[in-house]
């Protein structure tokens, strides 16, 4: 029960996100939204992932991680509930309190890994973040078929249900016992935290990995219509790209968990990340499958390894809840504005190449603060 409930939390973690992209020519269509209205959705979002992260680690002090897992699962399902009702107002105030629930989720997941499973952080990290990526996956295959048959509003609003099946599946988890507090292990201070360089370089890296994958989140299927593929093709390249990350989810945190450095996994998924943005620049409507498994490897390694350096870099569950909920916080922050930046460029130039050369120099600057991150840690 403890692993089924585990997954199934994990699988919560990204397809309120990853189910606007596909659906975001309907959106802005019906509600009249300009392109950089249309990527402030996913903005929004991730926002709060960043503003809102340090609400985890009070919650879990007072509530338990376990409950505070729950917690996310429910007002996750509230907010996509009403994200997919009618209006402006709706939508945006939606967005936010789902992303709200997903920042308390994503700061819990780590701490929940070194809690519960100590000497597997590697595997159980590649666990969680396989079907964090499966759960995005999933949902931009299926926004569009559900948007014909059904609409948009509901296509988006699928996810709540999905929310409210993973919040059944971990109560009794939360419920059964006295909660652990994340306070009981005396986390380290936030002002230590952010007296450390490796916080600051995990921070960095942690961002622009982010948003170098939110840009792609957002604008990938609106990119690929605008080169002639069909709105459903547009969600299934998407779609490629997130089952591709699987591979490298599942593999990456465990042999890198076992390395007491992570800079040359660090540097073969910027590289790979590299790739996958200049075909997109270069030739988006030929071979895009081939561009999208290769940016799917290498964003799916460069997230695992974010997430993995955040639990091998703090001793217990406590520790790993305030170095996450910091680098989350920032980096989420840091990645809010790519999608927006996004938009506004393409508006601005009226096309793609000008928005995907300044994700190509985004990928640079991770590969840089990502070696710093992954080099063994010094205090």
């Amino acid at each position: 029960m403890l692993i089924a409930g585990f997954v199934l939390a994990a699988l919560n973690l990204r397809p309120a996100l990853a189910g606007v992209s596909p659906l975001l020519g309907d959106i802005m269509g019906e509600l009249g939204l300009t392109p950089a209205a249309g990527g402030a959705i996913t903005t929004v979002m991730v926002a709060c992932l960043g503003l809102l992260a340090p609400l985890a680690p009070a919650l879990a002090g007072r509530i338990g991680l376990d409950r505070t897992l729950l917690a996310g699962l429910l007002i996750l399902a509230a907010g996509v509930a009403l994200r997919s009702m009618d209006g402006v107002a709706a939508l945006y105030a939606g967005a936010a309190i789902a992303g709200t629930a997903i920042a308390i989720m994503n700061v819990a997941m780590p701490a929940i890994v070194k809690q519960h499973f100590p000497s597997r952080v590697g595997l159980y990290t590649a666990v969680y973040v396989s079907f964090l990526v499966a759960g995005a996956a999933g949902s931009s295959a299926a926004m569009v078929p559900l948007a014909r048959e059904y609409g948009w509003r509901a296509a988006a609003g699928s996810a709540a249900a999905l929310a409210v099946v993973a919040a059944v599946l971990w109560a009794p988890q939360a419920l059964r016992r006295p909660p652990v507090r994340a306070a009981t292990a005396a986390p380290r201070p936030y002002l230590t935290l952010l007296g450390s360089r490796m916080t600051w370089f995990v921070m960095a890296f942690m961002g622009l990995q982010s948003l170098t994958f939110y840009v792609m989140l957002a604008w990938l299927p609106t990119i690929f219509r605008d080169a002639g593929l069909s709105a459903e093709d547009a969600g299934y390249l998407l779609s490629l790209t997130n089952l591709a990350q699987i591979a490298a989810t599942l593999t990456v945190p465990v042999h890198a968990g076992n390395s007491r450095s992570q800079v040359p996994h660090v540097v073969v998924a910027a590289l790979l990340t590299v790739v996958g943005y200049a075909g997109v620049l270069v030739a988006p409507a030929t071979l895009s499958w081939v561009w999208m498994v290769v940016l799917g490897v290498g964003q799916g390694a460069s997230i695992a390894l974010a997430l993995l350096i955040i639990a091998l870099r703090a001793p217990d569950p406590a520790s790993v809840t305030a170095l996450s909920a910091v680098a989350q916080s920032s980096g989420y922050v840091l990645a809010a504005v790519g999608p927006v930046l996004f938009g506004l460029l393409h508006q601005l130039s009226g096309n793609w190449t000008l928005p995907l050369l300044a994700g190509l120099g985004a990928c640079a600057v991770q590969l840089v603060f990502g070696c710093l991150a992954g080099r063994p840690a010094s205090r």
